[in-house]
């Protein structure tokens, strides 16, 4: 019955778009389509994603109209965790294997990745179970809580091995903790125990080239032929790009693919090599934009859930930005995290503009709460 209400309400609102954040992301995604055009004859990459687009696009304008109280019910998020923790647990047995990693579910040429779905789902969870306990985080208690919710996916991507995507998760986890009000002494806590969670991982759980990889962060240049090549060749690209860039389908590192990956985790080096230093400029500020928007919403929200769920997307958003261009510039290592909105992929874009559409439809539905109501809300009432 839940399933007919939703697509009864989903035909039956008014769509309120925000245009800035909208065409803001619809930029970024231009960028990635012409690095992609230019440099294959076929244009593969660049018809796969436009399909990508499109579905992604569909995706913003029906979320635009969901109702998102239905959201924060618990049933329905404890449901859909379960059903994604299945999916991430089903991966092992049937999952197509690709980049080393048994990441996604590929029938034909259409592949989708449970992960990134379980990146938004932790979001809501979060911004569901914070929204009541503003002040009530002060308790350690519901820092474990929280942390089983983001522990569980985390384990789960972690061993397929998807480094990167298990990276995100703790990065929106922790993200959340901060803006939640979580103390300094359980913060230098959590720390401690994420150094020690780390050794265990690395004693225990990490594989040869994942160990391999992070050496590699600390001298680059100690294995250029190796584990090495990616980062190196990626911060020629960058570095060769120089003020104005060599121009569109004019470079020399991912045109000759000396550059792997050029249209998914190096898309940002190839972006760079052909736009240069004021075409990045330019990147980060269509970056910055959209971020601004995401949290001028969310802080438009009539409740805490609204406001942190807003803040969740605006922090996943960062952490896969911050995370690819560190990479990519020999900052951090190789992980195969990619550019929001304009790496190659369906599933990253698919749930990047839902989040956004679901996001739009908060600020459309957000009312001024009654300041008694909202105190109530801040109390944990």
């Amino acid at each position: 019955m839940q399933v007919f209400t939703l697509i009864q309400e989903v035909f039956s609102r008014k769509t309120s778009i925000d245009w800035v954040l909208l065409l803001g992301s619809l930029a970024i995604v231009s960028f990635g389509l012409i690095t992609m055009n230019a440099f294959t004859g076929e244009n593969v990459f660049f018809e796969k994603q436009l399909i990508s687009i499109v579905i992604a696009l569909c995706a913003f304008f029906i979320a635009t109209r969901v109702d998102t109280d239905m959201l924060k019910r618990t049933n329905v998020l404890v449901t859909l965790f379960l059903v994604l923790s299945a999916l991430l647990l089903v991966l092992f047995g049937v999952g197509h294997v690709a980049k080393g990693a048994q990441s996604w579910f590929k029938i034909a040429t259409f592949a989708f990745q449970p992960a990134e779905a379980m990146k938004l789902l932790l979001i809501l969870i979060l911004a569901k179970y914070f929204s009541r306990r503003h002040v009530e985080i002060a308790h350690f208690r519901h820092i474990i809580v929280s942390g089983i919710y983001a522990f569980i996916p985390f384990v789960l991507v972690l061993l397929q091995p998807d480094f990167g995507s298990a990276m995100i998760i703790f990065f929106v986890w922790f993200g959340m903790i901060l803006v939640s009000g979580v103390s300094k002494k359980h913060l230098a806590f959590v720390f401690l125990v994420g150094g020690i969670a780390f050794a265990g991982l690395w004693i225990s759980v990490f594989q040869p080239y994942q160990k391999a990889r992070i050496m590699t962060f600390v001298n680059p240049l100690s294995d250029i032929r190796g584990t090495g090549y990616n980062a190196y060749q990626s911060t020629i690209a960058v570095g060769s790009g120089q003020l104005t860039g060599k121009g569109v389908g004019y470079g020399t590192q991912s045109h000759l693919r000396f550059l792997p990956e050029y249209q998914t985790d190096f898309i940002f080096s190839a972006f760079a090599e052909e736009w240069g230093f004021f075409g990045v400029l330019i990147l980060f500020g269509l970056f910055a934009l959209v971020i601004w928007r995401i949290l001028s919403i969310a802080l438009l929200g009539a409740t805490n859930f609204e406001m942190l769920f807003g803040t969740g997307v605006a922090v996943l958003i960062i952490a896969h930005f911050i995370v690819n261009i560190g990479m990519t510039i020999g900052l951090l290592p190789v992980t195969g995290v990619t550019v929001p909105f304009m790496s190659f992929g369906g599933s990253h874009l698919l749930i990047e503009f839902t989040a956004l559409g679901l996001l739009v439809s908060m600020k459309k539905n957000a009312r001024p709460a009654h300041r008694s109501a909202l105190s109530h809300e801040f109390l944990g009432l």
